[in-house]
C-alpha cells in the first residue's frame, strides 16, 4: 500500500468552518497525514495498450488490455469518495483524477456547499500514489495542461475558482475567478485556452492558458458541464439541461453552432471524416451526428447511462462507459458495432486510453 505524507483530508466540520470564512481556497495549510489517501496499486505493470476505467461506485479505476478486451487489474482508491474523470499526462506517465466526492451517475446537477473534492494522481504502469491534494470545494476533474508541468481543475462554488497546481508537488500556483458552480475544465487543441464550463451561470470562462486570465466569457446552453475539443479546431460543450451542444470556434471564441439533441449529453468526441460522437445517457447509446450540421447520423446501442468516451490512436475503436450497467463498450468504428462488453467497476464515468510504447 502506497501512502502519500503530505496530504489531509479534512473533516466535513473543518471544512465548514473554513468555507464560512471565505470563498476562496486556502491550500497551503492542510495538516500532514499519511493516513488519508492511499492506493492499493496493481499486482503487475501496466506493459501493454491500455484503457483506465474510474468506477465511481467502488473507487477503483479498472485497466483493461486494449488487445484482448479483458480487465487485468484494478487501482484502488482508498479513502476518497466517488472519483469522476481521469486525464493522462503528456508524457504518457502518470494519471490524474478529480474526486468530487458525489454521485453524478443520475447528472450533473450542483454541488453540495461544505462538500470537499481532492485531485489525485497516480503513476499510469503501476498505480502507485504520487500525489494527492484536498480542494475545499467539490472538482469535477483534473486536466494536465499541454506541458505536463500544470494541473487545472475548478472549485464548485457560487463564486467559481479555476485552481492551477504545480503537477509534481500539486502546490496551489494561481487560481482565477470564473462563473458560477464551474464544473470541468478543459483545453483547446494546442493549450492556447482553458475552457471552464460554469453550470450555475450557463457560460463558459475562456482563459489564456500562458497570461493565466481571462478572455471573454460566451453564453451557451442550461448547465454546460464540460467542453471536449475536437480535431476540428471546435470545442463541443454538452449543456445537459438544454439537451443541447454548443460548437464553439476557438478562433473566433463564439458559438457558430447549436445542436438540438433531445436527450441528455455525457461527453463529445471528434470522431472520422465529419462525425461527432456523443454519448446519451438517456437510452445508453452513442449518438452520432454531423459535425458541420444539425444532422443525426444514426445511433450505437452500448449499455445503461452511457457516458465517457475515448477514441485509440488510430480511431478504429472507441470505448464507451456505461454508468449503470457497470461495462464498457468496445465499438468497432469503421463497421459501428459493440464487438466486446467488458465488465468492470460500479458506476463507470471517466476514462482514457494509453499507448504503452511513447
Amino acid at each position: 500500500m502506497t501512502t502519500v505524507a503530505t496530504v489531509r483530508l479534512f473533516s466535513a466540520l473543518a471544512i465548514l468552518a473554513a468555507a464560512s470564512c471565505s470563498n476562496h481556497m486556502d491550500m497551503g495549510n492542510h495538516s500532514i497525514d499519511a493516513r488519508d489517501i492511499s492506493t492499493t496499486p496493481l499486482a503487475s505493470a501496466v506493459t501493454y495498450d491500455a484503457v483506465y476505467v474510474v468506477n465511481g461506485g467502488d473507487h477503483s479505476v479498472s485497466v483493461i488490455d486494449a488487445s484482448t478486451n479483458a480487465v487485468t487489474g484494478a487501482i484502488t482508491l482508498n479513502n476518497v469518495l466517488y472519483p469522476h474523470h481521469i486525464y493522462l499526462s503528456p508524457d504518457g506517465t502518470r494519471l490524474a483524477i478529480g474526486v468530487p466526492g458525489m454521485d453524478f451517475s443520475a447528472g450533473h446537477h450542483g454541488s453540495i456547499a461544505g462538500m470537499t473534492g481532492a485531485v489525485i494522481v497516480l503513476a499510469a504502469q503501476t498505480g502507485d500514489l504520487v500525489a494527492a491534494r484536498t480542494i475545499m470545494s467539490m472538482n469535477h476533474n483534473a486536466a494536465f495542461d499541454p506541458t505536463g508541468s500544470e494541473i487545472w481543475t475548478c472549485g464548485m462554488l457560487s463564486a467559481g475558482m479555476a485552481y492551477i497546481l504545480d503537477a509534481t508537488s500539486l502546490e496551489l500556483s494561481d487560481s482565477i475567478a470564473v462563473g458560477a458552480t464551474p464544473q470541468e475544465v478543459t483545453f483547446t487543441p494546442g493549450g492556447r485556452y482553458a475552457f471552464v464550463c460554469n453550470g450555475g451561470s450557463n457560460s463558459v470562462t475562456v482563459i489564456d492558458r500562458s497570461a493565466r486570465s481571462v478572455v471573454t466569457t460566451i453564453d451557451v446552453g442550461r448547465n454546460p458541464v464540460g467542453a471536449w475539443p475536437g480535431d476540428n479546431g471546435v470545442m463541443y460543450v454538452d449543456n445537459e439541461e438544454s439537451m443541447t451542444i454548443s460548437a464553439i470556434d476557438t478562433t473566433t471564441l463564439t458559438v457558430h453552432h447549436t445542436y438540438d439533441l433531445g436527450f441528455t449529453p455525457g461527453m463529445v468526441a471528434t470522431g472520422p471524416g465529419d462525425e461527432l460522437w456523443i454519448t446519451n445517457s438517456d437510452s445508453g447509446a452513442v449518438a452520432i451526428n454531423r459535425a458541420t450540421e444539425d444532422l443525426s447520423m444514426g445511433h450505437i446501442a452500448t449499455g445503461a447511462g452511457a457516458h465517457g468516451i475515448a477514441f485509440n490512436a488510430d480511431r478504429s475503436r472507441a470505448y464507451v462507459t456505461n454508468q449503470l450497467a457497470a461495462s464498457v463498450s468496445v465499438i468497432d468504428v469503421a463497421t459501428k458495432s459493440v464487438i466486446a462488453t467488458v465488465s468492470v467497476g460500479r458506476k463507470p464515468n471517466g476514462i482514457v486510453w494509453r499507448r504503452h510504447s511513447l
